[in-house]
């Protein structure tokens, strides 16, 4: 049941206005223009219209307060409804339920249950459940009463439906149908990809046929390469193995002709017995060079004194005999042979000079003699003829020594020489092994520079070899490198092993025309074929859940029709009953139209709601009536007060027989006489053992029927404002 309305900044209710509805029934009184009819549009607001028409409005902004002279307007206007949910009446695990709605002046928006953030769609679901429906059967505004009775027979369908409580049923089936359109939508994408697929699909099935035609040339490789592998890397490995043992020992006899060379070498470099054989030998030749230049320089001293010597003793001589004497022809000849022999005794320039002295002393000893020479004369001519002697005399002795000297020296440079000779014949013997040693050197220099050329040769091979085989892997597979090792090669020409390369070089190329492995067309074959069989069940699934759905839209259907039927049975008995006793006699009854053509039916689907299902198969609701004491053959017929007693037993027999939480009624007994309003009174009680009623009346009959009276009035602020009347306590206050 409702527990409480509370409206801020709604229409009139400027102020926060609490309804507390503790009651059965409820009616709300005051006079015209107060602000009674606000409520019940609070409440369609509330529980989500949308018509701005039906809350007597035409922007979301005329919901709002809009403020007078004393009261300045808002922003937003919220209205909230509480509802006890022991009953477990909505589909929610809470005791209480609160739905509000919040509306702001740019036209949004905003609704919550229990505080929580929803959608409209939410609340619709919700209020489906508890048998409060968007067509309004439980909400009867001012004015409205006659609604039913003027609605198309279609829109009266759609309202006896949402008084049934089928809406629940619609939504499902809504739901059901959307689902199957998506699915099928969905079978027509599957559809769609597998057309794609097929052409592709067909394609690499003929790609695979022809490599299924290579696998003989694959077989064919497998064999070839696992022999060719197999000799070729015994081959490279022995071939390794001896190449390595080769430059070992190369590398060792050079490693021992460069130590003996260096030694040789070292020794012929640091030769100090050589070096002090040539230097005895040059210094011998230095000395006996220098002895014999003094030698001839002590020679030519010697002459020059013996020369002066010889003339001096010839000035004393002649001096002693006469002091003026002829010169003999005799002294005349030797004077001339003196001069000779100084003269071919001159060979070098120092021994002309000597020369050229002797004879100038001979020439003036010569001149003296024969010049009459006095006593002093003759005295200074012996003192110089002893001085002459005995310079002869240590020039004699210095002479004898230096002949000695020379004679050691060249015995010494004989020696010396004799000694470097023999030396020299052993540098030639050591020469020819430094030149063996380098000849050997250069032999082993070459063998290593060999072994490491094959080992560069070999190690091309073994790459050229890995290569061979990441290309065989690549067309044959790992089968192609999978073989024994040998443990020897076998005895066999090595052109053999080049045939067996060039027959597997001819192999692949054969292979790779006819497609190589083709594990990339085999692997997208596979993924094509699993996408096809995927989309393949998945088609079937969608097929089975459109098929399900169907079914499940079938039996909503069903089920459906079953309650429509069901409970327009029963609307129509409550219908002719109350009918009957609002008229005191006669009978009314909601008949099924005729089925129209085809054409005129697609017309009339075409202008029911977007949100309900647009099926031609579902005739509208026509009302037949029969008035006693008077033949009526159509509605339009009816009197006003006719019409309003009409609609009024309608709306109460659909209320009575699927009762709704709440009803809410907007002066619907305004155009009631005096005993038409004690009926509809008693109606109201009847009513009110079903559902919650909220009246809002001007008729006093039907004040008295209600347990809480609640007051409008509004102010010259234009702001509504409540005041609220329990008859029980307003009894015991009387008492």
């Amino acid at each position: 049941m409702l527990k409480r309305l509370e409206i801020v900044g709604f229409k009139s209710f400027a102020k926060k206005t609490i309804l507390d509805f503790s009651n059965a029934t409820t009616a709300i009184v005051g006079p015209n223009g107060s602000g009674k009819s606000n409520v019940a549009e609070a409440f369609r607001f509330a529980l989500g219209e949308q018509s701005m028409k039906s809350m007597r409005g035409k922007r979301a902004e005329d919901l709002i307060w809009g403020g007078s002279h004393t009261v300045p307007r808002v922003n937003r206007a919220s209205v909230a409804i509480t509802f006890d949910n022991s009953r477990r009446q909505f589909k929610i695990d809470f005791d209480e339920v609160v739905i509000e709605r919040v509306a702001f002046r740019d036209g949004t928006s905003e609704y919550s249950i229990n505080g929580s953030r929803v959608r409209l769609r939410d609340i619709e679901e919700l209020l489906a459940g508890a048998n409060i429906g968007e067509t309004g059967h439980h909400i009867i505004s001012q004015g409205e009463a006659d609604r039913i009775l003027l609605a198309s027979n279609r829109e009266r369908r759609s309202m006896l439906e949402d008084a049934l409580g089928l809406k629940v049923y619609e939504f499902k089936k809504q739901e059901a149908s959307k689902k199957l359109e998506k699915t099928e939508e969905n079978i027509a994408q599957v559809n769609s990809l597998r057309r794609e697929l097929a052409p592709h699909l067909r394609f690499l099935e003929s790609q695979v046929k022809k490599l299924e035609r290579a696998d003989s040339l694959r077989t064919e490789l497998v064999n070839l390469a696992q022999t060719y592998f197999a000799i070729e890397d015994a081959y490279l490995a022995e071939e390794k193995k001896k190449v390595i043992e080769e430059k070992r020992g190369a590398k060792e006899r050079l490693v021992v002709a460069g130590s003996e060379l260096a030694d040789i070498e070292e020794r012929t470099t640091r030769d100090e017995e050589g070096v002090k054989r040539l230097a005895s030998v040059r210094k011998a030749e230095q000395d006996v060079e220098r002895i014999s230049n003094d030698r001839g320089e002590l020679a030519r001293k010697l002459g020059r004194v013996e020369g002066a010597l010889t003339a001096a003793k010839e000035r004393s001589l002649r001096a002693a005999r006469e002091p003026y004497a002829k010169v003999p022809r005799e002294e005349l000849a030797a004077l001339a042979a003196e001069v000779a022999k100084q003269a071919e005794s001159a060979t070098t320039s120092d021994t002309m000079l000597a020369a050229l002295a002797a004879i100038r002393n001979a020439v003036k000893a010569f001149v003296s003699r024969f010049t009459g020479p006095t006593d002093d004369l003759l005295a200074d001519e012996e003192r110089t003829a002893y001085g002459l002697e005995n310079e002869r005399t240590e020039l004699l002795a210095k002479d004898a020594k230096l002949s000695e000297e020379l004679e050691h020296a060249k015995s010494a440079l004989a020696r010396g020489r004799e000694a470097l000779t023999a030396h020299d014949e052993t540098g030639r013997e050591l020469r020819r092994r430094i030149l063996d040693l380098a000849q050997s050197k250069a032999h082993e220099e070459g063998e290593v520079a060999r072994t490491e050329a094959r080992e560069y040769e070999l190690t091309l091979l073994s790459e050229s070899l890995e290569r061979e085989k990441a290309e065989a892997l690549a067309l044959g597979g790992s089968a192609s490198v999978s073989y024994e090792p040998l443990s020897q090669m076998p005895a066999e020409e090595r052109t053999v092993q080049e045939d067996r390369k060039r027959a597997l070089e001819r192999t692949k190329i054969r292979l790779e025309e006819a497609g190589g492995t083709g594990e990339e067309i085999r692997q997208e074959h596979k993924e094509v074929s699993e996408r096809e069989t995927f989309l393949a069940r998945e088609l079937d699934d969608l097929a089975k859940s459109a098929s399900g759905l169907k079914a499940l839209i079938d039996d909503l259907d069903t089920e459906l029709q079953k309650h429509f039927s069901d409970g327009l049975a029963k609307v129509n008995a409550s219908f002719s009953e109350y009918f009957a006793l609002m008229f005191g006699g006669g009978s009314a009854r909601l008949a099924l139209e005729e089925p129209e053509d085809e054409e005129s039916s697609f017309a009339e689907a075409t202008e029911d709601s977007e949100d309900l299902p647009r099926e031609k198969e579902r005739p509208g609701i026509e009302i037949a009536v029969n008035l006693p004491r008077k033949k009526v053959r159509s509605l339009m017929q009816l009197s006003g007060g006719e019409r309003a007693l009409t609609s009024i037993a309608l709306i109460f027999a659909m209320s009575q027989v699927n009762p709704p939480p709440f009803l809410i009624l907007d002066e619907t007994d305004a155009a009631l006489d005096e005993a038409n309003s004690r009926r509809y009174g008693d109606m109201i009680e009847n009513l009110a053992k079903h559902s919650q009623l909220i009246v809002i009346t001007h008729n006093r009959e039907t004040m008295t029927r209600a347990g809480v009276l609640y007051g409008v009035t509004m102010g010259g602020d234009g702001v509504s404002k409540l005041l609220s009347v329990k008859f029980e306590d307003a009894v015991s206050v009387a008492k």
